[in-house]
This record gives C-alpha cells, sequence and structure tokens, in this order.
C-alpha cells in the first residue's frame, strides 16, 4: 500500500514461474485439445478461386501462373466503395475469383452473388485487357491470414512487369502532423511508392512517422 502519493512499491515478482506453468499446461495438452487446435487451423485456411477460363467451374489456382500488368486493389469498405462507384460501375468488368476466408470478425464461402454491401473478396477482370486486374477486399482479413492471402493471390500472377496500386483508408485522427486536423480537405490522399515505381504519383507522399498497417503493409 502506498502511504503517499508517488511512492515507489515494488510489485512481487513470478518471473520464471509463469514461463513453468505454461511449460507444464504445455505439456499437458490432451488429444481433443490438440484436435480442436488443428480444426482452428485448417478452418482459418484461405482458399483463393479463380473462374478465368469462360465457362469454367471455380477452382483453385494451378501451377500455372497467369499473365497481369496492372493490379488494383481496394482494402476496406471505403475503398471498395470507391471502386464500386467510379470504375466498377459499368459493364466493362467480369468477376473472375473470389476470397473464401473465416476468422472471428468475417465468414464468407465460396459462390460469387452477392451484394456490393456484404462482406467480401472479389476479383474483377477488365473485358478489354484480361491483364488488368481489380480487387475489392472489404472483409477483415487477421493477422495470422496476412501473408497466406499474399502468398496464394500472388502465387497465380506473373510477377515481370507487375504494377500493383493498393487503395486504402484510416481515420484523419491517426495521421499525424503538425497542422490542425480540422484544415485538411476531407477526403484528402497520400502516398507511399517503392522505389521501383518510376511513374509519377498524383498526390504528395505520405509524412514520417506516418505509417500503414495491416494488409495494406503486408
Amino acid at each position: 500500500m502506498a502511504t503517499f502519493f508517488g511512492e515507489v512499491v515494488v510489485a512481487p515478482s513470478r518471473a520464471g514461474v509463469d514461463d513453468e506453468e505454461s511449460a507444464e499446461e504445455a505439456g499437458e495438452e490432451t488429444p481433443e485439445d490438440r484436435e480442436i487446435r488443428r480444426e482452428l487451423e485448417k478452418k482459418r485456411e484461405i482458399d483463393v478461386l479463380w473462374t478465368l477460363k469462360s465457362g469454367a467451374s471455380t477452382e483453385s489456382c494451378s501451377a500455372e501462373q497467369f499473365a497481369c500488368s496492372k493490379f488494383i486493389v481496394a482494402i476496406g469498405h471505403n475503398a471498395a466503395a470507391f471502386l464500386s462507384s467510379f470504375i466498377l460501375d459499368s459493364v466493362c468488368w467480369e468477376v473472375v475469383g473470389v476470397v473464401k476466408l473465416w476468422n472471428e470478425w468475417c465468414r464468407t464461402s465460396n459462390t460469387t452473388n452477392v451484394l456490393p454491401t456484404d462482406s467480401f473478396c472479389l476479383f474483377y477482370r477488365l473485358i478489354s485487357d484480361p491483364t488488368v486486374l481489380l480487387c475489392q477486399c472489404s472483409c477483415y482479413v487477421a493477422e495470422d491470414q496476412q501473408f497466406q492471402w499474399l502468398e496464394k493471390v500472388f502465387g497465380c500472377m506473373q510477377k515481370e512487369g507487375l504494377q500493383v496500386t493498393i487503395l486504402s483508408t484510416c481515420p484523419v485522427a491517426d495521421y499525424k502532423t503538425q497542422e490542425s486536423t480540422l484544415t485538411l480537405p476531407s477526403p484528402f490522399l497520400k502516398a507511399l511508392k517503392t522505389k521501383e515505381f518510376k511513374e509519377q504519383i498524383c498526390c504528395s507522399l505520405l509524412e514520417q512517422p506516418n505509417i500503414v498497417r495491416d494488409l495494406p503493409a503486408a
């Protein structure tokens, strides 16, 4: 108990005890626990299903990679809504793929007949140029699923000459600047780019110490 404000009180230490107890608990894992853990890991696996050939049934990507020159990915509800309003609102695009995943915040299936308001992840192909793909990812991808998402999606594409554009949003309150956020236009646009990108960008670069998180960062 502190006898005056600001007194430093040394808390009892359990260093080493928790590690030993955790090791004992890990060693006491029952076959039922292992089976449950395996089932959860299997359930959290991501399936990417493609219908790239006209009339073909939806199936996972084969060892053969397809050509892709531009891949635009909209992550989050706002970015996905932007694509729906300004790019996909035409008959120039066709659905060619879908991501099936399960986690604490997302339940999807392998059907492609979904409403724009549903939490989903769909791939579109430009009919006039099949090497241009779009992805609307409005579903939540958990941290332990992000690498798997990238590996399976990009594993189907040829990397040579591929240009990837990521669209995402974040709250203005998360934007770090010396200016007042009240003076910022709404919405405003910032960009990050790799050294390989040589074209002119349409807005200013994102300043430090601002960072990108989650699937866009991955």
